[in-house]
């Protein structure tokens, strides 16, 4: 890209950034979390169809990108030097974002199913900590595979990768956690690390909603295998 193009798309972003509705969905988006454009509408304090305009501009200018999940659609800002360059320019306001505060009943936040794999505090752990130790190798869009060292360990844990893969469903990608706003795994991978952990006992099912309870043992495993303190 030569120097006038660049400057052209630095124009772009700074113009997108700068319109103050915009500006306030970016910074409700800074903390890494994904809201729906409902949400964005509130905090922008615009109507639904204006928020709409607001983020196809966020978008086209690769500040914030969107995920669909089940009848929802999702928007988180667009990689971490997104959130760099918004953290910088809050340093130069000086007024910090504020934060988010989620208003999910604490057991399920805490743990729980979501279709057939682990969500909640618990799920997005799991996720973060194996993306941090170099188990998920990012695909286009939302979708995982598995790195030769995920492969590896899970097989050890006696989750049956081939037979996941053979499976005529997604085989893994980032679902968008509807308490914590950010990403468990989810897919046949998500699904038998969830079956997994109910037949080592790391964790229980409650018989009448979707809570899971992690048991004393559970927490032992989980922070010996994955170093993860739950």
């Amino acid at each position: 890209m030569n120097v006038e193009a660049a400057d052209a798309v630095a124009c772009s972003i700074a113009a997108a950034i700068g319109e103050p509705a915009r500006a306030r969905m970016l910074y409700c988006l800074v903390d890494g979390r994904a809201r729906t454009s409902t949400e964005l509408a509130m905090v922008a304090e615009v109507n639904p169809s204006t928020a709409s305009v607001h983020l196809r501009r966020l978008i086209q200018n690769r500040l914030v990108k969107v995920s669909a999940q089940g009848k929802h659609r999702y928007y988180r800002l667009d990689g971490p030097s997104v959130a760099a360059a918004l953290e910088a320019l809050c340093v130069l306001a000086g007024a910090p974002p504020k934060p988010f505060v989620p208003n999910t009943p604490s057991p399920l936040r805490s743990a729980r199913t979501c279709y057939d794999h682990i969500a909640g505090t618990l799920g997005v752990s799991l996720h973060d900590r194996f993306a941090e130790i170099g188990w998920l190798e990012p695909r286009t869009g939302d979708a995982y595979d598995l790195t030769p060292s995920g492969t590896k360990a899970l097989e050890g844990l006696g989750v049956d990768v081939a037979a996941a893969r053979a499976l005529r469903r997604r085989f893994a990608f980032a679902c968008v956690d509807w308490s914590e706003r950010r990403p468990h795994l989810g897919g046949a991978v998500g699904a038998a690390l969830l079956q997994l952990a109910l037949k080592r006992r790391w964790i229980v099912q409650d018989l009448d909603s979707r809570i899971l309870t992690v048991t004393a043992w559970g927490r032992r495993e989980m922070s010996e295998r994955f170093r993860l303190r739950v």
